[in-house]
């Protein structure tokens, strides 16, 4: 195994080309050789029955002695003469030989009660011979007709080698022919392993698919996409850097001039007792500054959720109303659960769900006046987050939700990302967020699905 790794493609394809070219050559070898033996015995067993049943036509009541054909003159010979082709003897019933063909058939032994085709051997031989014994219908005579068996497997073999010897001269050239086509099918592999051994890291053009096999062509696709999600990623990295860098920049401005302040200040304590508690103030804020940050780019770079759960939606908004009720208490705001469906369930993560909800609440008690409700409602396909604060004029409605936006006019602090973090989580789980004007006052956040 790791020495094929170590191989090429090409010259895998070609040595296994080669061994397949080879076993089919081995096959229709002993294929060949089988059938052919099989036709040429059916022949030659046809010829001896036909010579055979010719001898028996002959007037033989004038061979009294035995007698042998005479010689064929090599002048009269035409082409080859083989004498094993055929052999042939004719002997009276008492096994007496009266004729043969002068040259094997004299060798032929005598069988009395043989009839038919048999297998044998000449006296004082050891090559085998295929007899067919016939007997004349007066029962006169007994004709027997010898062929050896050699002589068929050689024909057999000239006739197999004959055919399958041109293969064997095309294999060469068929291979020569199979790594030129190779290297020429492989051409577009190797003009794309040196674009991408030429590919800049933060390039962001696709592979060409122009000129590649199908068979390819799935890879390249998958490179394209896997180019296009990781400068996605460099992008949201980039942007998470500028944003945090942008945003961090003030708070960070901010805690230098209250440590300045709170340094200078030690001959007045109360001015540097309001230093610190603005400085304290600063680090909470550049805290969940941060943690949203983290939060948002950690939810930018999921495509899918992983252990995904059905969760009843009213225990995932009673959980979150408990986590900042204390909170609102002590910014004199109530907050109220009202579940009209309780048996509303949803599938998703709900530690997602829960910072969806806790989000949603945060901006609802931060920026209402003391004094307000803010009620939470479950239907049986969404739930809202109302508030009874002054609302939010149209224009400044339209643009909520965008990354660093807040509504000119605030004075609590914040950074504009709680609804961008919502709005996140929401794709993620398949539900829309609409936010708008309540009619009685207020502004008001549905999440339906």
């Amino acid at each position: 195994m790791k020495l094929t790794q170590r191989l090429s493609l090409k010259l895998r394809l070609t040595l296994l080309f080669l061994v397949l070219s080879l076993t089919a050559w081995f096959a229709a070898s002993v294929v060949a050789w089988q059938q052919t033996s099989h036709k040429l015995d059916k022949l030659f067993d046809t010829q001896q029955m036909l010579f055979a049943k010719r001898l028996l036509t002959m007037d033989l009541d004038e061979i009294h002695a035995p007698q042998r054909m005479r010689e064929i003159p090599k002048k009269a010979r035409h082409g080859r003469l083989d004498d094993d082709a055929l052999a042939f003897a004719i002997y009276s019933p008492d096994g007496r030989m009266l004729l043969n063909d002068g040259e094997n058939g004299r060798d032929i032994p005598y069988h009395y009660r043989r009839e038919g085709f048999d297998n044998g051997q000449l006296k004082d031989d050891n090559d085998e011979w295929r007899f067919l014994w016939l007997t004349a219908p007066d029962g006169k005579y007994r004709v027997v007709v010898g062929q050896e068996r050699e002589y068929r497997q050689e024909m057999a073999l000239d006739i197999v080698s004959s055919q399958l010897m041109p293969w064997m001269v095309a294999l060469p050239v068929m291979l020569l022919l199979l790594i030129v086509l190779l290297s020429r099918e492989l051409k577009p592999l190797k003009n794309l392993a040196k674009t991408l051994r030429s590919r800049s890291p933060d390039a962001t053009d696709k592979l060409p698919t122009g000129g590649v096999p199908t068979e390819v062509r799935p890879l390249l696709d998958a490179l394209n996409h896997l180019f296009t999600r990781t400068q996605e990623m460099m992008s949201r990295e980039r942007r998470f850097t500028s944003d945090a860098a942008h945003e961090l920049r003030s708070p960070l401005t901010a805690l230098k001039v209250h440590t300045d302040v709170a340094q200078l200040s030690q001959d007045d304590p109360q001015l540097q007792a309001n230093a610190l508690a603005q400085l304290h103030a600063g680090i909470d804020r550049a805290s969940r500054l941060v943690d949203q940050l983290l939060t948002l780019s950690r939810l930018d770079s999921l495509e899918n959720l992983d252990d995904v759960e059905t969760l009843p939606m009213a225990d995932v908004l009673q959980s979150a109303v408990m986590d900042c009720y204390h909170p609102a208490q002590q910014a004199g705001i109530d907050v109220r659960l009202h579940v009209n469906a309780p048996q509303t369930t949803h599938t998703g993560q709900q530690l997602l769900l829960s910072l969806l909800v806790r989000n949603l609440l945060d901006n609802a008690v931060r920026y209402s006046p003391r004094g307000s409700v803010v009620n939470v409602t479950l239907d049986a396909h969404s739930f809202t987050v109302r508030d009874n604060g002054p609302g939010i004029a149209p224009d400044a409605l339209a643009r909520l939700g965008e990354r660093f936006y807040r509504p000119p006019g605030q004075t609590e602090t914040g950074s504009g990302l709680g609804l961008s973090i919502v709005k996140r989580i929401a794709a993620l789980h398949g539900m829309q967020v609409s936010l708008g004007n309540a009619p009685e006052g207020g502004c008001e956040v549905k999440v339906s699905w």
